[in-house]
């Protein structure tokens, strides 16, 4: 089991967020496995994503990774509040959902937080021990035109971090996770710690955990890599060319990252004791159990997919607990 400040994840595996976390369907899909401890919804926004042809995913041919150019959820907020509603009221489970959500603005976040924390009310969450649903900011899309991953900077990203600092400054029941991008060099993840020690609430860190990594942005495919093209004549994999990589190519960069923030949080290496109860859940490859027990060795609380769900469906929790 994985206690992230007010949810437990039992067993410690879920799904990470990702397209195959889509609607309702897929949710009470893994709510009902045996095998998942939590739920992750897919990225939502306050309006929902406009998605269309261009976004779409492709399975690698040599390795099971994939290459996707999907933004965002085309489902507003809304919709999965009234799905996580639905799933939540028809069950006596502890397991968690975690609602994905992103916005550009404080101001935008400021009002998605604040629909999830009427929910919480309206389930009875701010009182349940452990909570039942938690909140994860996805700051590492690669695919949206003229944004570039705010998990990159983390001071453009300071007013966003500053809005669930108030969050949980006002109910401290809540739990809030972050998903990052992967990074490459040191100076990235000490940055990162760095901003986030600046906006502690009474000695206590807003953010409980960090989900890393997301895809690997700027990666290309062309259609003789992989399983099916776009159509024919398709000069690249995905319509965008370029997309977020997934799966066994990214899995050794999504340990060390896992690794890295583990030394820096917690091992000798700590240098943010006041951010040493954060957790990590490890994505990025974990398409066996040989590569979800590494996810634990570097040093992840639970460990989640998404390429490997995408590939076998929700039974692929029960071959990766087998």
């Amino acid at each position: 089991m994985a206690t992230l400040h007010s949810i437990q994840i039992s067993p410690p595996l879920l799904n990470s967020s990702c397209a195959w976390s889509s609607n309702l369907r897929d949710l009470q899909e893994l709510y009902d496995s045996p095998f998942t401890g939590a739920i992750t919804t897919r990225t939502a926004t306050i309006a929902g994503f406009n998605q269309d042809e261009s976004h779409t995913v492709v399975f690698s041919n040599s390795s099971l990774s994939a290459l996707n150019s999907y933004g965002y959820s085309p489902h507003p907020l809304s919709e999965y509040l009234g799905w996580v509603k639905q799933i939540l009221q028809g069950s006596t489970s502890d397991k968690p959902v975690i609602i994905s959500i992103t916005s550009p603005n404080a101001d935008g976040l400021e009002s998605m937080v604040s629909s999830i924390q009427e929910l919480r009310r309206e389930l009875g969450d701010l009182e349940r021990t452990p909570s039942r649903i938690a909140i994860e900011l996805n700051t590492s899309c690669p695919n949206i035109r003229h944004a570039s991953p705010s998990g990159y900077s983390f001071v453009h990203l300071l007013p966003l971090l500053k809005t669930l600092s108030t969050a949980f400054e006002a109910d401290q029941t809540l739990t809030i996770g972050l998903k990052l991008p992967p990074y490459v060099y040191r100076e990235q993840f000490v940055d990162a710690l760095q901003v986030l020690s600046g906006i502690m609430v009474s000695s206590r860190s807003p953010i409980s955990f960090f989900a890393c990594t997301n895809t690997l942005g700027s990666s290309l495919l062309f259609p003789e890599q992989v399983v099916a093209a776009q159509s024919a004549d398709s000069q690249f994999a995905v319509p965008s060319a370029t997309g977020g990589l997934s799966g066994e190519s990214v899995h050794a960069l999504a340990l060390g990252n896992v690794y890295t923030f583990t030394q820096l949080l917690r091992g000798p290496e700590a240098r943010f004791p006041s951010l040493s109860k954060i957790k990590i859940i490890g994505v990025g490859g974990v398409t066996s159990k040989e590569a979800m027990e590494r996810m634990r060795k570097a040093g992840a609380g639970a460990v989640a997919c998404a390429t490997f769900y995408g590939k076998e469906g929700v039974r692929a929790f029960e071959l990766l607990s087998s």
